[in-house]
């Protein structure tokens, strides 16, 4: 007789054999892996395989084989048991932007008999993720083919019209432009009215990136003509800039006040948010964005508060399904990007009598904040109040860990070379995040401990033994200048001392056991977005390196409102990493004092310090790894910029390709995070003549894109 093991053997074979066409389709399993809140990273681990095949399966492009198609089936059966995906939605009625406006829609529905206000119905609404190319407002442009739309938000009705909308007034009638096209009448005859409009008629929003966090709160983008329209100064006065907010006592605050809506601690600003407080797990807000207020700073968003209302609808519906819904500046939503994809709580396993409450959610940062080390904290911070005034910590005293700003003479052979070229990194910060373990909760200090580099923390240690090619830029350092004595490292840069084969002997640590890979979701969401977006500039992962070059020769021209939500994104990155050491802002401050941002769980200048380590170890690795195969060597970096001198005005004048193959762990051109673009090429005569004219310290990467040296003094800022 057969054992049990040998019939379940049997049985799964037989489960493997009917797996083979009982996948659901990509769409769907995507929309149940997000459902659950899990990672192609987490599922790839479960059954075996690589992300990358991960993602493939969900884009249709590859099939799971056996055995790992049974197992596949497996789970994505069980996640449809647990996550059903909703009814679709009725057609809603809607009218469709104006003919000049290149918005996709969809055929015509019958206007339903409930809702009386609205105009008779023109088109049924597109799916919110169905997201309309960007393009210039050419009245003879052809519609694009629609693509099809990811079943997490085409299947949920509650946001049938998208994440947000944009609102303006023509001639006396208020009009909300939503995303693809749509545009909805406005019957709001106040600010307090819209708000309630907003969330009892208008259906936009977006669901949850956690199966534990909460839905997207619904954006109203106001024109200045729809500011004017509900009460709100066009533009704030001097001394409402520098406050950033309405003083109290203004008239809208009043109505507000009236109608029982409140306002957040930072007020009426340019992205006030409305909300009343909630009823149990239903949420009623609404956030403002006001563009005359300046919402859009112009160096995320570049000129799209000027954008005609339809195609500003676009471009921020499109930031908002492949990123999230802003927050706030491009820095706030790269935080609450991290949050919304790691919510501090969960709901616990229901108790004895079937109630479940709110739990710690494991490999997030938690509700509350934590205190950083004395070492990681900035100067300034309540920790340091001890210190004299005007105290200059010194590495021994203090964590520094920053970006490159390196440079050194050219050699007599690099002389005679006609170019420097510079390359730099795509989303160098967003790749050092992918896989980076850092700490969760409060540190531990610890004396003379033996260096773990799986443990993230903070380590007092002397590296100025090590001694390196000085053609090189320290990877200790900042500045590229070798260390002097004992100074503070985050764990990924004493972990590369060890890797070249260095002994280090930590004085004192400040680490942090409990951890994880807790930017790993957030590296994921955003890789796609600017993977997605690169595509629409024409820009694509199969590229050869002669291809990507050409391609991306002026592909920003290509849709220049697509290369604002590039920006945008790039913004996120950045900014997402700056906000976890946000320094006081605002006058009344002092040294010594608590600012609000030290108030937030995600306040966490080691996590940003681990970051930017590794940002910076990787930079010198594959620098290293090109002057080992090479015998070429940077003459200046800037961060995630690379500079080099080279016969040719080309990267690939310099950079190793062995049969169209690229160096392994060295520099390679190509989209991906990680990968390098051209950044820009001038003369020889060129740096040295600017280095000549405005000091030998001059960092030329920092003008390698255009050759504009400024005038002022390099100050790194």
């Amino acid at each position: 007789m057969p054992t049990e093991n040998e019939l379940f053997d049997a049985v799964d074979a037989l489960l493997e054999q009917v797996a083979q066409d009982d996948l659901p389709d990509p769409a769907e399993r995507k929309r149940l892996r997000e459902a659950a809140g899990l990672s192609q990273a987490q599922i790839a681990a479960a059954l075996n395989a690589r992300r990358e095949a991960v993602g493939n399966w969900e884009a249709g492009r590859t099939e799971p084989r056996p055995p790992k198609r049974a197992a596949y089936a497996r789970l994505l059966e069980g996640l449809a048991a647990r996550f059903p995906a909703p009814a679709a939605e009725s057609a809603t009625e809607v009218r469709t932007a104006p003919e000049t406006f290149t918005g996709r829609n969809t055929p015509a529905a019958a206007p339903p008999t409930d809702q009386p206000r609205s105009r008779p119905a023109r088109a049924a609404p597109p799916q919110p993720a169905d997201v309309a190319p960007l393009t210039s407002r050419r009245p003879a442009a052809k519609r694009a083919t629609p693509k099809p739309a990811p079943a997490t938000q085409a299947a949920d009705p509650r946001f049938a019209h998208g994440p947000l909308a944009v609102i303006d007034v023509t001639e006396g009638e208020v009009s909300a432009y939503c995303l693809g096209g749509l545009v909805l009448d406005v019957p709001a005859k106040s600010l307090p009215a819209l708000v309630e409009w907003t969330l009892t008629e208008a259906k936009l929003g977006a669901p949850r990136l956690h199966r534990s966090g909460k839905d997207a709160d619904p954006v109203l983008v106001l024109t200045d003509a729809a500011a004017e329209r509900y009460g709100l100064p066009v533009r704030l006065s001097d001394d409402e800039r520098r406050a950033g907010r309405l003083p109290e006592n203004h008239q809208i605050l009043k109505q507000l006040d009236k109608a029982n809506w409140q306002l957040t601690r930072r007020g009426f600003g340019p992205w006030a948010r409305i909300y009343r407080p909630a009823q149990g797990s239903k949420r009623s807000c609404v956030q403002l964005c006001i563009l005359g207020w300046n919402a859009l700073d112009e160096r995320s968003w570049g000129h799209a508060a000027h954008l005609p209302a339809p195609e500003l609808a676009n471009l921020l519906g499109t930031y908002a399904h492949r990123v999230m819904t802003p927050r706030g500046s491009t820095a706030v939503t790269g935080l609450e990007l991290m949050t919304a994809l790691h919510p501090p709580t969960r709901a616990s396993d229901p108790d004895e009598t079937g109630k479940r409450h709110r739990e710690h959610n494991p490999g997030s940062l938690g509700t509350e904040p934590v205190d950083c080390a004395p070492p990681e904290a900035p100067d300034g911070h309540p920790l340091l109040a001890h210190l004299p005034r005007f105290h200059q910590r010194t590495p021994d005293e203090v964590l520094v860990e920053e970006a490159y700003d390196w440079a050194r003479p050219l050699t007599d052979d690099e002389c005679t070379q006609r170019f420097v070229v510079g390359i730099d990194v795509n989303m160098a910060f967003a790749a050092a995040a992918n896989g980076t373990v850092v700490g969760l909760g409060a540190p531990v200090h610890v004396k003379q401990p033996v260096f773990d580099p799986k443990l993230p923390g903070s380590w007092l240690v002397d590296l100025s033994h090590i001694e390196l090619d000085p053609r090189l830029p320290s990877p200790f350092t900042p500045t590229g200048e070798r260390p002097m004595g004992p100074a503070w490292y985050a764990t990924p840069t004493v972990a590369y001392a060890v890797e070249l084969g260095h002994e280090v002997t930590p004085i004192e640590a400040y680490v942090r056991p409990d951890n994880g890979r807790y930017l790993d979701g957030w590296y994921n969401r955003l890789r796609d977005a600017y993977i997605a977006t690169m595509a629409d500039l024409g820009i694509t992962t199969s590229m050869s390196p002669e291809e990507f070059l050409a391609a991306m020769d002026g592909h920003k021209q290509n849709d220049p409102q697509m290369a604002i939500v590039l920006t945008a994104i790039k913004a996120t990155i950045k900014g997402g990493i700056g906000k976890l050491r946000e320094r006081p802002r605002g006058g009344g401050w002092r040294p010594g004092q608590s600012w609000p941002a030290l108030g937030r769980p995600t306040w966490r200048p080691d996590i940003r310090a681990a970051v930017i380590s590794k940002a910076r170890i990787n930079m010198h690795r594959k620098m290293l790894k090109t002057a080992q195969a090479t015998g070429r060597y940077p003459v200046a970096v800037l961060s995630d910029c690379a500079v080099y001198a080279a016969d040719g005005p080309s990267p690939l004048d310099f950079l190793p390709y062995k049969d169209g193959k690229p160096l392994p762990g060295g520099f390679r051109l190509g989209v991906s995070p990680g990968m390098v673009k051209h950044e820009g090429t001038q003369t020889i005569l060129w740096a040295e003549g600017a280095r000549e004219e405005h000091g030998h310290d001059l960092n030329i990467a920092r003008y390698i894109k255009d050759g504009n040296v400024a005038t002022t003094k390099d100050t790194g800022e």
